[in-house]
């Protein structure tokens, strides 16, 4: 038992590193442009249909490539970033390119089931385009925005596990290193056992920040 801990919490501190990280960068860079596709619609407060067609298309086509493909694809980006393709670090890179137009689309969905009465009563008192969207659109959205949040998490810890297979480290490389190849089915139990809790439990806390959320 003891050994089997051994292994397992290196990596698992390698995925959970992988996977905040990633969701980090995936929030800086999705969350604006999911903005961006909402209020350049058409009708809406800043409208632009070149540029909302021009980004749709593009996450679009990345959205269409399976993570293997992709992380394969980018490898020279990734070099560029890093420094290196093998690693934790090295994987962060595929998994916010995959995650990031995964949760754009997300907040896309989540800024448009609100209530577009809110933003035209805030355009008669004069508020300016920011305005709306920080003071209107994303509180508004709040509630499914953590919803967002939580189900973009949990896709991006079953991509760190897939990473793994090609050296990215963490649970999934733990996985396929003692699990398949040298036939520890122990280890495997063990890290599907481990990825099944945190899922859970990442489940929970994000449905329990969204019902707090949407009571205020």
């Amino acid at each position: 038992m003891s050994e089997l801990i051994s292994l397992l919490m290196p990596s698992l501190f390698e995925t959970l590193y992988m996977v905040l990280v990633s969701m980090i960068f995936t929030i800086l860079l999705g969350l604006p442009l999911g903005i961006t596709l909402v209020v350049t619609d058409k009708n809406h407060i800043l409208p632009n249909s070149v540029l909302n067609i021009v980004l749709s298309y593009i996450i679009n086509i990345t959205r269409s490539l399976p993570f293997i493909i992709l992380m394969l694809a980018i490898i020279p980006f990734t070099r560029l970033v890093v420094g290196t393709t093998i690693g934790t670090t090295a994987a962060i890179v595929p998994l916010v390119v995959a995650a990031t137009p995964f949760f754009a689309r997300i907040v896309e969905t989540s800024l448009k089931e609100v209530d577009y009465g809110v933003i035209e009563a805030s355009i008669a008192m004069g508020a300016s385009p920011f305005q709306i969207i920080a003071k209107v659109l994303l509180p508004e959205a709040m509630p499914s925005l953590v919803l967002g949040i939580t189900i973009t998490l949990i896709s991006i810890l079953g991509y760190s596990a897939m990473a793994g297979v090609v050296g990215g480290g963490g649970l999934g490389d733990l996985a396929v290193r003692y699990g398949y190849h040298r036939f520890q089915t122990d280890v495997m139990v063990a890290t599907v056992v481990v990825l099944i809790i945190i899922v859970q439990i990442t489940q929970s806390i994000g449905n329990k920040l969204s019902k707090i959320l949407s009571k205020k």
